[in-house]
């Protein structure tokens, strides 16, 4: 939709604070309106600075912030088929239970990622 014919999407450098705004207006909504995302970013302001002092160079660092990172990530886009699925009514429909289902097995995959990955790289030096 960026390049589409009477897009707000920003054209040139100026406007891009323009598109942070936006951004920033969905984290915002996010954290208003979802408790898992807050959920989520509590354990990011725990986890993520353990990740930074227990990784041992940036790759591991970058692995062990970034998994959770995707977390986030996920949970919002998550919120955004939530809010697109309820915007079209509250009645039950298979398709929409669906987007949903699918939606919550996406962060449900995330989790598993951010175990798999601070398994492999912190197992190994305790075991």
């Amino acid at each position: 939709m960026a390049d589409s014919t009477d897009s707000h999407a920003p054209r040139s450098p100026f406007q891009v604070w323009r598109a942070l705004r936006w951004s920033l207006n969905g984290l915002a909504l996010t954290w208003r309106l979802e408790s898992s995302f807050r959920l989520e970013v509590y354990l990011f302001a725990l986890l993520a600075p353990l990740g930074l002092w227990l990784g041992e160079n940036g790759v591991e660092r970058a692995l062990l912030v970034g998994s959770l990172v995707l977390v986030l990530v996920v949970e919002v886009l998550n919120s955004a088929v939530e809010a697109i699925v309820d915007r079209f009514g509250g009645e039950w429909h298979e398709l929409a239970q669906r987007a949903k289902d699918m939606g919550s097995a996406a962060v449900f995959l995330c989790d598993l990622n951010v175990l798999l990955v601070w398994g492999l790289i912190l197992l190994p030096r305790w075991l």
